[in-house]
């Protein structure tokens, strides 16, 4: 049995150590830290890049780091991927040719939900009605 664990993981190291992305170079690798900024850049000799800055952002009584940047490489199936992204208070805001896209609403649909948010009565609370309440309302 540990013969063919050995054998299983030397043909692993071996098929990876043939990759082309094993003897990449880093052509490139920028950083800066400071106490409420950072920034980086890397690039490598496959075409993998990769950019980001952020800063320490005070919203009301919270603080946390906002960033953007972006990256890019080459797919195994030979596409380019490029992302670029903003990640702050509104949470992580990819963007990119890659990414998929939501149909578009149909214009009925969309009429409706304008009537609801604008038209219907507001509700300052849900109602729900627990199992128990179904089965009393339900004679049960």
């Amino acid at each position: 049995m540990k013969f063919v664990a050995i054998a299983l993981f030397a043909l692993v190291v071996g098929a990876y150590a043939q990759h082309p992305d094993a003897s990449a170079q880093v052509l490139r690798n920028d950083a800066v830290v400071n106490p409420d900024s950072f920034n980086y850049a890397y690039e490598t000799s496959n075409g993998i890049a990769a950019k980001e800055q952020g800063q320490l952002k005070q919203i009301g009584s919270e603080s946390g780091i906002a960033a953007q940047g972006d990256f890019g490489y080459t797919s195994p199936e030979g596409e380019k991927i490029q992302l670029s992204y903003i990640a702050d208070e509104n949470g992580f805001q990819p963007t990119g040719s890659h990414l998929p896209v939501a149909p578009a609403i149909p214009a009925q649909i969309a009429r409706a939900l304008e009537y609801l948010q604008h038209a219907a009565p507001q509700q300052s609370q849900q109602q729900f009605v627990s199992p128990n309440q179904l089965k009393i309302l339900a004679g049960k």
